[in-house]
This record gives structure tokens, sequence and C-alpha cells, in this order.
């Protein structure tokens, strides 16, 4: 569990460092400050959960504080610390946004008690804004764009597979396919779509993390389990969860994670009661899980459960055809972001686009369009504002075609695109390097770091070299 950073603003140093001591040993993470001045400083910088805070401090008061706090961060919780009898001014610090108050003097049992308060609204805090994060845009089949026969004919296996039930959905593919999209599209279409969708990335967490993320925990659980915390599978009770990355698990949660499949039922980490939850899930990976399976590295019966509908989607070199309708799609999309007015693509660009290979796929024409959009200056989006890689490796697969099509002329000696060819009155070895660093630089678009891969040299090398030849 993530460390809480509690900052204690109080001007009486024996209570400050009391308070420091207390909260350390309970395995906090604790800063202090004198004044509110300095707090807000350390707020800034620090970004603690939860706040002490004195009313009575030099220069800017408590109240003064929480309302600075909140502006900067409305769910930072604060607990307002008043002296006896300031029963009004306690009551103006709640309305103003602090989540609790304590009388001074205070013990350190009252102290916990109110910690368990504010971390339990965190907690319900943190619920909310995973399900407004996970559902903020509803993505139906229609945001999928593409009239390719293959993308239509997976469309329509997806739409049917989305209207069972509870049934488990495996989508396979490289990064950058759409497997999010269409998590969230059969969601969007399925029996439980006013529930909850929750999606979290297996890859993007340690292990033991991952588990108390999925299952929850109990208070005690372990040593920084303060308090009973619901995981994913709980918030998304009669939803959808989208498991990606589900290669990345681990052993044991994959154990777990079959358990739910087969009971329907979680445990927490730490707990001994079963909590029955009613979700789909839909996992997703780029790896070959019957490879991983094979290596013992992925359990065979989970493997099978959550295949029970697969879903393979295709890179983008396999549906070429799609290429110029998503790119309009998204030129349109940054038009409205950038406040563009592009009308559309130069036919020279749609070839361009066309004929490279997406390594990174539709993320990748993504990326690349928003760049472009950014560039460009004229009413349609032309090809000098598309990315080196894809103009350069356009021009030279098509020389290679050409030349594989026409074959050498009589006579002739094929030239490869490699060779040079060194003139009578000779050429200069410095010359040369100086054109080929010219050429990755124009390549990687003036980007050091990619010119000096091009290369095959260090960055360092590349710099003196730059320096060298003042480019």
């Amino acid at each position: 569990m993530k460390q809480l950073k509690i900052l204690v603003i109080e001007d009486e140093k024996l209570i400050r460092w009391s308070l420091e001591k207390h909260l350390s040993s309970a395995g906090y993470k604790v800063i202090t400050a004198e004044t509110g001045e300095e707090g807000i400083k350390l707020f800034e910088s620090h970004h603690p959960e939860i706040i002490f805070t004195d009313n009575k401090l030099p220069q800017m008061q408590g109240l003064e504080v929480i309302h600075k706090i909140k502006s900067l961060d409305a769910d930072t919780a604060i607990v307002f610390m008043t002296a006896f009898g300031s029963i009004d001014t306690a009551v103006s610090a709640m309305k103003a946004g602090a989540s609790e108050y304590i009388n001074k003097p205070f013990t350190f049992e009252e102290v916990d008690v109110i910690l368990d308060a504010v971390k339990q609204n965190l907690e319900i805090t943190r619920e909310v804004h995973v399900l407004r994060r996970q559902q903020k845009a509803t993505v139906t089949f229609d945001n999928i764009i593409g009239e390719s026969l293959v993308l239509k004919q997976i469309v329509q296996l997806a739409k049917k597979i989305a209207r069972t039930q509870t049934t488990t959905i495996l989508l396979l593919g490289e990064s950058g396919t759409g497997k999010d999209l269409f998590a969230r599209a059969i969601h969007a279409e399925s029996s439980q779509s006013t529930k909850p969708f929750v999606t979290i990335n297996c890859a993007s967490l340690p292990e033991t993390l991952l588990e108390s993320e999925l299952f929850g925990y109990e208070k005690g659980a372990f040593t920084d389990a303060k308090q009973q915390k619901k995981g994913l599978f709980e918030i998304a009770d009669g939803g959808t969860v989208f498991l990606d990355e589900i290669g990345e698990i681990n052993m044991s949660t994959q154990i777990k994670l079959l358990g739910v499949l087969e009971n329907r039922v979680i445990r927490r980490v730490g707990g001994t009661a079963n909590i029955p939850v009613e979700i789909r899930i839909i996992a997703a990976t780029n790896k070959d899980l019957k490879k991983a399976v094979e290596e013992k590295t992925f359990r065979e019966d989970l493997y099978y459960r959550l295949k029970v509908f697969q879903i393979t989607l295709p890179p983008l070199r396999e549906h070429r055809e799609d290429v110029p309708l998503l790119a309009d799609y998204f030129i349109k999309y940054y038009n409205n972001q950038f406040k563009k007015s592009i009308k559309g693509i130069h036919k020279s660009a749609i070839g361009l686009l066309t004929n490279y290979n997406w390594p990174g796929n539709i993320r990748e024409l993504r990326n690349v369009m928003e760049r472009a959009v950014i560039l460009e200056t004229m009413s349609e989006l032309q090809a000098d504002s598309l990315p080196g890689e894809i103009v350069h490796l356009n021009v030279h697969s098509e020389a290679r075609r050409v030349e594989a099509a026409e074959g050498p002329s009589p006579g002739e000696k094929p030239v490869s695109p490699f060779e040079i060819e060194i003139p009578e009155e000779g050429l200069s070895l410095s010359g040369l390097e100086k054109q080929v660093i010219k050429q990755a630089l124009n390549m990687a678009e003036n980007n050091q770091t990619k010119a000096s891969k091009l290369l095959k040299i260090s960055r360092d090398t590349l710099r003196y070299k730059i320096k060298k030849y003042r480019l």
C-alpha cells in the first residue's frame, strides 16, 4: 500500500515535534511547517494526502490555509486543530472544507481515531474517482473506425459476445491495435452497461500491490493496512473488469483470479470471508499466452477459462484500407484540440501513410497525425508534415520495388543503396561523414538520441561530431 504523507502545520514546537514522532512511528511519512506560508509551499512540492493545521498561526491563519489548500486540491483531507471552546471557529473550518477537527489539548488516541475516519473518507473518495475515471466517456462500437472486411467481421463477433451475460472474453493483438477500445465497446453493448467499467494495467503495478488493488485487504493484513479497503472486483460488482496485460500477473494472483472466474467470489488479502461478486472479466494481452503456458509461466486452466471467447485484433498493416479513414478521423479530432482547420489529406501523404508498416499500429498513427496537424500550415495535410522515417522508408521501399520490377539495365552492375561511388578526384572521408551525420539528423528531425541510434554511435560521440563539423 502507498505510504500516506501527512503535513503538520503548527507553530508550537513541542506539539509539532510530538505529532511528528507519533505519526512517523505509526508508519506515515511526516513533514512539518511552522507557518501557513511554509505549509502551503510544502503542500505544493510534496502533495500530502492529509494535513493537520492549527488555527492560531503567525500571519496566515488556519482558516486561510484551508481555503488556499482546497483551491489547489479539493480532495486533500484537512484536520483542523483548535483550542478547546473555539466551536464557532471549528464550524467555520468544516464549512471551509476541513474533514475533521480536534480540540487542544488532545491525546494520541484521539488523533488515531480522527485518522481512521479521515482515511475511510479518502478511500470513499478514491472509489468515486476510480468509477468516474473509468466511465468518463462512453465508448460504443460506433467509435471503432474502419470499413475493411476483417474489422467488420470482428465487430459483428464482438457485438454478439457482448450481449451474453458474464461470459469471459480474451482480447489478443499487438500493442496499439485497440484492445482497450473494444473492451469499452463490449461493456457499453452489454446488459451491464449501466454498471461500473473498471480497468487496470497488470504490468503497471508490482505483484504485491496488484493483488491488493484487485481483491482489497482487511485492516491489519500487513504493516501498512491501517484500515479495510475494497478491491476493484468489489467496486465493479455488477459491471465489467478489464485486465490489460494479463500475461504479466504472477502465479499466486493467477490462482486467485481462477477462483473468481470459477466461483464468482473474492477474498480480501488477510480476510477469511468469501464475498460474492457478479462481474464480467475482459482480459487483454499482446503476449502469446499459449507459448507462456508451454513455458510454465501461465496456468493452463486459467488460459482456457479466459478464452471462452477469444477475439484477435489485426495489426494495422493487415487492414491498410482503413488508414485513410483513421487518419481523417484523427485530423478532425486534433483540429478541434488545436483550433486548426485542415480540410483533408493530400494524395501524396495518403500514399505514404498507406504504404507504411505501422509497427505501433493505431496508437502510432494517432501520434503521427497529432504531430502533423500541429505542424501543418496548409488547408490540406502535406507529406512534408509527416515524420522523416515514414517518408524515408516509403522512398526506399518504392525504389527497391521499381528496381526489383525493372532489374538492372543490360551490362549495368546492380548498385547497392549502401554503395558509395568515389569520383576520380577523390573523396574526403570527413566530408562524407559530415553528410551522413546531416542526413541522420534530418531523418531524426534533429533528435540527437534518434540520430545517434541510426548511426550506431553514442550520443556523446554524435555531439562531439556535430561540434566538430559545426552542424
